[in-house]
């Protein structure tokens, strides 16, 4: 029963991802959701209870990801080995969050209206975790002087784009979507722009 149960909840979620990041928060029905994924109504709301209980789960299949991500900056003590492993996850979260990355990108940029508190502040721990990380590596002299909060912002554009702006990348590129030797050929080319750019040495 568990399995059915996270089959169906994840069902949910996945077209609510595309339901909100076509049309909004407030554009979207709950009778909607229900009938694209081709349940009755009354199982959505045994699964979720409210609207906003789902749009907190869409959310979070997204948000999650995207603190796992800072794992390596956070634990590893290398800085070209973290922003790899960094670059590489972020990359991966587009190519597998697509929806609910639009979504969460709709939220933010709305001024994050629905945004749950908890949610709001674990991310702005991550980031404060970030910047301390790259003062530090730069303290030792293992990243040139760049502004750190400038490098986060271009990390977070150039890998998120990647979901936000796919139909834009897709016409650009002349394809219906992109594949793994596009996420694959991204990683390695921001990788490589990052560690030059920003002259990262290994940790001595």
């Amino acid at each position: 029963m568990s399995r059915i149960r996270t089959k169906n909840q994840d069902k949910i979620i996945e077209v609510a991802s595309q339901l909100f990041a076509e049309k909004g928060y407030a554009a979207t029905t709950t009778a909607e959701i229900a009938q694209r994924a081709e349940i009755p109504k009354p199982n959505l709301y045994y699964y979720f209870n409210t609207k906003d209980n789902l749009y907190r789960a869409v959310l979070e299949s997204v948000t999650q990801p995207l603190l796992a991500a800072s794992y390596p900056i956070e634990q590893v003590n290398d800085p070209r080995e973290a922003l790899t492993q960094y670059i590489r996850s972020k990359l991966r979260i587009s190519r597998d969050h697509a929806a609910a990355s639009k979504t969460f990108a709709a939220e933010v940029m709305a001024g994050a209206p629905h945004l749950p508190k908890d949610i709001a502040e674990a991310l702005m721990d991550q980031s404060k975790m970030i910047l301390t990380k790259f003062e530090y590596w730069i303290g030792k002299g293992w990243m040139e002087p760049v502004p750190p909060k400038h490098l986060m912002f271009m990390l977070w554009s150039s890998t998120q784009t990647y979901a936000d702006f796919n139909w834009q990348i897709c016409q650009v590129s002349g394809q219906y979507e992109l594949d793994d030797n596009d996420f694959e050929q991204a990683a390695e080319f921001l990788v490589n722009l990052v560690l030059k750019g920003c002259g990262v040495k290994h940790a001595d």
